[in-house]
C-alpha cells in the first residue's frame, strides 16, 4: 500500500491564511495564540503554529477547534475563510 500524500490541500491552504489573518487582526504575536491554544488543553508550541500558518504542518481536526476556540471563531470561519459569507 502506498504511503498516503501529506499535500495540503486548498482548504488547509485557505485556513491557515485565515488563522494568520484572524490572529493578526487581534493584534497576537504567534507566541500569544499558541498560549491560548494550549491553555485551553491542546498543546502548541508558536512554531508548531508557524508551521501550520505557513501551511507546512497538516491542522488537525483538534488543532482547528483550538485555533478557533482560541480566536474566538466557529471552525466553520477557519474552513471557510474571513470573508465568507
Amino acid at each position: 500500500m502506498a504511503a498516503r500524500s501529506l499535500e495540503i490541500g486548498p482548504v488547509g491552504i485557505r485556513a491557515a491564511r485565515t488563522i494568520e489573518i484572524l490572529r493578526t487582526e487581534r493584534g497576537l504575536a504567534q507566541r500569544q495564540l499558541a498560549g491560548r491554544v494550549t491553555a485551553l488543553g491542546r498543546p502548541m508550541s508558536n512554531a508548531m503554529l508557524s508551521r501550520i500558518e505557513r501551511a507546512q504542518r497538516r491542522c488537525d481536526v483538534d488543532d482547528l477547534a483550538a485555533i478557533a476556540e482560541a480566536l474566538l471563531v466557529s471552525p466553520l470561519v477557519l474552513l471557510q475563510g474571513p470573508t465568507a459569507p
